[in-house]
This record gives C-alpha cells, structure tokens and sequence, in this order.
C-alpha cells in the first residue's frame, strides 16, 4: 500500500467537488437559457453524464472477465442512488416531487428494473438482451426531450434580466454547455481515482469481486451522483437532484447494462447470490418510492434519514454474509421480522391518509 493511492484519494476528492459544481451550475443555467425543465436536463444529459464511470468500469470489466463487478456495480449504484443519494438530499433538504416523475419517470425505473431481472432469470445477458435494453434507452430519452414543456416558463426563474438576455444568447448557451463538460470530466477523472485506491485497499484486505462491485465501485462510480445531489441540494435545484437520481438508475440499466452486454464476446453471466438478493433489493427499493413520492409529493428529511438507515443496514448485510460473521442469523432476523414490516405498514399508512386527503379536496 503505497502513499501514491491515498494522495489519488484525496485529489479525486478535490475534483469531484470543482466538478460537481460546474456541473450543477452549467446544467441549471443552461436549462434557464433554452427553456427546458431542470428536471428533464437531471433525467438526461446529467443523468448520462454522472453514469459515465459505470459504463466505463462495466466495460472495462465485462472485456477482461469480470461479470460479478459489472453487475454488482450497476445493481449496488441503483440501491445507492435511490437510499443514499435521494437520503442525503432529504436530509439536506426536502425534495419537491414533480407529478411527471409519479406518472412517467418512477414508472420507467420500475419497469425497467423488472425487465433487468427478467431477463437475467437465464443467468445471462446475451447480445440480443443489450439490444433491447438500449433500445429502451433511445425511446425513453427521446420521448423524455419530445414531453419537455419547451415553453414552460413557469419552471424558470424571472427576476434576474441578466438571465433572460442569456437565455437568448447563443454564446451564453454553448458556454454553459462546456460548463457541464468540464464539470463532468472532473467528475469522471476524481471518481476513477477514488475508485482505483479503494479497490487496491479492499483486495488488499481479501474482500471479493462481487461485494467489491456492490459497495466499493457502486459508490466510487455514484460519487459523481453523490456530489452532483450535495451540490444541487445546498443551491435548492431540487429537481436536478431527483432526476439525476431517477436518470441515473434508467441509464445504468438499460444503456450501461445494455451496452456492456452487447460488447462483452458471449455476454454477461449474472451471478446467483445477485439474482436471488441484490437484484430483488433493487426492485424493493425501487417500489419503495411509490409511497413515499406520491405522499405530499414530497421526500421530508425523516424518509430521508429512512433512506439512509437502509442503505447502512443492506452494507453491513453484505460485509456480514462476506464474512459469514456470528452476526449474521440475529440481524437477519431483526430485518426480515421487525424493521422492514414496520417500515413497510408506515408508508401503507401514509399511502392510505393522503388517498382520503386527496379524495376529500375532490368533495
């Protein structure tokens, strides 16, 4: 272990916050100047832009033999961005959630993630399973752009005249253009050093490939996400936050997941301990917004502390099962019998209230 591993540690730190808010600027700005919504620039150019290190590792991986990594990447940055990602934006502040997320966008994830595991029931993503899935990727992004209220102006902010002269200067838009760029390359290159240290620190310790790929490398390849969400969170771009989120989660299934398997020589095989418990905890996760989105429309700081309680329980899960620790059994019980039904009977509640709320407003 050499001094080399942490000082990219800590230079890749320094990158992803300088890249982090270029791109959260240049990306708010540049939807203020063309008229498009915050929240479809979050689901699109933001979302394919932070998901870039997964693509490249899940490439990386697949060509060199390495499937545990490339699937335990995409399934432990889904979790991720969902539980960590959503929870450090609502505890930072809570998130406003647009009803086209509700209608169209959380719907997709889901979708999505169900046709992930459909697929993948053959333990194996082949070539033509890549086709699909990245063809997923082109409609959805799309007809995301088409459904864009162009000429929304109630989604932009007014009171500044030197904005609305911006937004009418083709100059001002290719320079907030190259804002996001630079953002994202910062981005990347701060990730990719932060990735390669952690990874030589934990097969220095022995941990293996897959929880490797569903802890280390999810959350080395979400940093970009991670400081993305921090960053828009602390300037109030909510809806940059939730539809990097969102965004993110579409792309690194249906174009990261999609494109590696197409490039990988005889596709992806898919891991049994992924398709019997990472692949089903992503889905959860996934159908775990429905509840809390449609409530208030409105992700408040407790659900985000919610959020985040899971994500450390699903690591510990992981690191104890790894080590097949004395642990194990007691806290499995604990999950399965106590905290997941309690939680799960909590959100039903809060389901059910703002149903009889929203059928009384119609009376």
């Amino acid at each position: 272990m050499s001094l080399i591993t942490f000082v990219l540690l800590g230079m890749g730190f320094i990158l992803l916050l300088l890249g982090a808010d270029l791109l959260v600027r240049g990306a708010s700005n540049f939807a203020l100047a063309v008229g498009i919504s915050p929240l479809i620039i979050g689901l699109t150019i933001v979302a394919f832009g932070t998901s870039a290190p997964e693509l490249a590792i899940n490439i990386r991986s697949t060509l060199t033999g390495q499937p545990e990594l490339a699937i335990g990447n995409v399934v432990g940055s889904n979790i991720l961005n969902i539980l960590l990602l959503l929870g450090i934006a609502a505890v930072i502040a809570p998130i406003q959630v647009a009803k086209r997320l509700i209608k169209l966008d959380l719907p997709a994830m889901i979708g999505a993630s169900f046709l992930f595991f459909g697929l993948a029931l053959d333990r194996t993503l082949s070539h033509w399973d890549g086709l699909l899935l990245v063809s997923g990727i082109v409609f959805y992004t799309g007809f995301s752009i088409k459904q864009s209220p162009q000429n929304d102006r109630a989604t932009l902010t007014t009171d500044s005249t030197q904005n609305q002269t911006a937004s009418r200067n083709y100059q001002y838009i290719i320079l907030q253009l190259f804002e996001v760029m630079i953002g994202l390359v910062l981005l990347v290159q701060g990730s990719q050093w932060l990735v390669n240290g952690a990874v030589a620190i934990a097969q220095f310790l022995g941990i293996s490939e897959l929880i490797i790929g569903l802890t280390i490398i999810a959350i080395g390849t979400s940093l970009p996400e991670i400081a993305t969400v921090v960053i828009a969170s602390l300037r109030g771009e909510h809806e940059l936050v939730i539809g990097n989120a969102i965004g993110s989660n579409l792309f690194n299934i249906l174009l990261v997941l999609g494109l590696s398997s197409i490039i990988a020589p005889a596709g992806i095989e898919i891991p049994m301990p992924a398709l019997v418990f990472d692949i089903p905890v992503m889905i959860v996760v996934a159908l775990a917004c429905l509840p809390i989105f449609f409530t208030d429309y409105l992700i408040e700081a407790w659900e985000g502390w919610l959020f985040l309680a899971y994500y450390v329980a699903y690591t510990l899960y992981l690191f104890l099962n790894a080590t097949q620790h004395s642990l194990l059994p007691a806290f499995s019980v604990v999950m399965l019998g106590f905290v997941i039904p309690l939680t799960a009977i909590t959100l039903l509640i809060l389901v059910w209230r703002a149903i009889k709320i929203s059928a009384r407003k119609h009376y």
